[in-house]
């Protein structure tokens, strides 16, 4: 339920000193989404206590449960574009230092041997799915364009046909699963549907509150920053492209084969455009 709801339906049992604190938050809902309790308490000028029982009276263990259910209704009003292209900086600044962060994040995300878990289900795997939500997509295409040239059974699932698509997956297969809040409902299910037949799931996600992390225990964390309007997709190509990188490093002659042909069927079939040479005039 919506804070301002929460308090309304409170308003009765609410105190002096509570209605302080409720009209604090409902000016400015980051105090309690972001702060800690002895912010709170300092900023509109009461107890640690006080503000515990404020929790309480609006149905909340205490704090913490209150603080988690604001900020997940803040972060979700914050996710919608139409919310963000109210509030976007039209300068490059703040888009460069987003991209910067989350680029770094990215490379946080697969020190050590993670870049290796992850990609250990895909070398062994007969077929690989990739499936992705609608701001995620990127990432999908780009593994998908990297993988098709290094290996066989390399499958993108669009929504319209994964029923169809995913009827021949088995424990023998690996799917990599793309998605961020706001999660697409066919992406989740899918990812469901498939780790029920045993198919390892590789998940590319946000957090280990999201609904793909409690499917498997072999995940990433990738931090989404907004540019604009929308989520940036560069943070899950990027992971995309390492993943494909590792998988070609650990497939050595097999992957430099199959380039070899897929080129050489290219080159056969003048996949790419030329500009055409022109006769020289005669003297």
């Amino acid at each position: 339920m919506p804070l301002p709801k929460l308090i309304a339906a409170a308003s009765e049992r609410l105190t002096p000193t509570d209605r302080r604190i409720a009209e604090a938050v409902l000016a400015e809902p980051t105090l309690l989404a972001f702060g800690t309790v002895s912010d709170l308490a300092n900023s509109v000028g009461t107890s640690r206590p006080s503000i515990v029982r404020f929790a309480t009276k609006l149905g909340f263990d205490g704090y913490s449960a209150l603080q988690a259910d604001v900020r997940a209704g803040l972060s979700q009003r914050l996710s919608r574009p139409s919310e963000r292209i109210r509030q976007q900086d039209p300068s490059l600044a703040p888009s460069r230092a987003a991209l910067e962060n989350a680029l770094a994040s990215v490379f946080e995300a697969f020190e050590g041997d993670r870049l290796a878990t992850l990609a250990a289900p895909i070398l062994r795997a007969h077929n690989v799915w990739i499936i992705s939500g609608e701001t995620s997509k990127a990432g999908g295409h780009a593994l998908h364009s990297g993988l098709t040239m290094i290996r066989p059974n390399v499958h993108l699932v669009e929504e319209h046909s994964s029923g169809r698509e995913l009827s021949s997956a088995s424990d023998a297969d690996a799917a990599v699963v793309f998605d961020f809040a706001r999660y697409r409902r066919h992406s989740i299910t899918a990812a469901r549907t498939l780790a029920e037949l045993g198919v390892q799931i590789v998940a590319i996600t946000d957090g280990p509150l999201s609904p793909l992390a409690s499917i498997t225990d072999t995940w990433c964390e990738l931090k989404i920053p907004a540019i604009g309007p929308f989520d940036s997709s560069l943070p899950a190509v990027a992971a995309a492209e390492l993943i494909v990188a590792h998988v070609a490093a650990q497939l050595q002659d097999a992957a430099r084969a199959r380039i070899d042909r897929t080129e050489a069927l290219w080159e056969a079939n003048t996949t790419f455009y030329t500009e055409p040479r022109t006769t020289p005039p005669r003297k």
